[in-house]
């Protein structure tokens, strides 16, 4: 029962994940602030987060960026990149010296090839368009373009923005010890931050209107997030990446009226594959230790 409770919330979480992302995009287009939208999301966070941090025991620039690349670039963009991020990880573990990577492993072999594979997918998605992909003739027209709008379509910045934002998030999982103690200070003292300096770069008042966007869905994903690594570990987490990509793709294209073309499914794709790669790596590696960790206590016991 434990474990039917903790996949259904995490199949929530990446329909959370999903709705929040599609959301980000409608905001900025109607014309809200990226400044304000990022102040408010760190607002709600740390409301969330600090009462759940007190009771059970370089994060500002990660969601600018994370944002930045849903406006510069797509929210299927975003989202596909932010699936590098064990790729990421396991590359920071080995430079910090938190993991050893031995080439005669297969567990190790599966990480590098994966982490290789994920990235030539990022690649692909970035500078190879390919043909138009035409699924459907079913669109809500959901956006209405701002008349700010003008720094849209720049598909490599929006790239280059998501993969800084998931290398944040690498660096970040490298670095927190308490969970959600860490958690909630980042947010507390970023909302702080983004406050101040949407204030003084946002100063008429229409900008702080608050619509129904993913700010409020963004403090659910954090907190789903954070339970769900508790119970079962970040590897059992990161699995559940490709379902948000996969919602996003198909609804981006409804509501957001976002080409989908050859190259972003083909990339989507590699990197997909290098995820699942790069957790079989994982998953073997742990395997392996159990094993060692059995036969150490078996040859002790004797």
């Amino acid at each position: 029962m434990e474990g039917t409770k903790v996949v259904v919330c995490m199949v929530v979480l990446q329909l959370a994940t999903a709705g929040m992302t599609i959301l980000y995009k409608i905001s900025i287009e109607r014309g809200m602030s990226l400044r304000v939208l990022v102040a408010y999301r760190y607002i709600v966070g740390a409301a969330l987060l600090c009462p759940l941090a007190f009771f059970l025991e370089s994060a500002t620039l990660n969601q600018n960026l994370y944002i930045a690349s849903v406006k510069m670039g797509s929210a299927t963009l975003a989202v596909a990149i932010s699936n590098l991020l064990p790729a990421f990880t396991f590359i920071l573990a080995v430079l910090f010296r938190l993991e050893k990577l031995q080439m005669r492993s297969r567990a190790s072999q599966a990480k590098v090839i994966g982490t290789l594979i994920g990235m030539g997918g990022a690649a692909l998605l970035t500078f190879y368009k390919g043909a138009r992909l035409q699924l459907w003739s079913i669109h809500a027209h959901l956006v209405h373009r701002h008349a700010g709008s003008s720094e849209q379509g720049n598909l490599a910045l929006g790239s280059l923005l998501a993969t800084a934002n998931t290398l944040c998030m690498a660096i970040w999982f490298i670095i927190q010890a308490n969970p959600y103690t860490s958690t909630a200070l980042v947010n507390l003292i970023a909302a702080v931050q983004c406050t101040c300096i949407a204030a003084v770069t946002e100063r008429d008042a229409s900008a702080w209107k608050l619509h129904w966007d993913g700010v409020v869905i963004s403090g659910m994903v954090m907190l789903f997030t954070l339970w769900g690594i508790q119970k079962r570990g970040p590897l059992f987490v990161s699995v559940f990446g490709p379902l948000s990509l996969i919602i996003v793709a198909l609804f981006g294209s409804v509501l957001l009226e976002e080409p989908l073309h050859l190259g972003s499914v083909l990339g989507a794709g590699f990197i997909i594959l290098g995820l699942y790669t790069v957790l079989w790596g994982k998953g073997k590696e742990a395997k392996d230790l159990l094993q060692l960790q059995a036969q150490r206590s078996a040859g002790e016991a004797i």
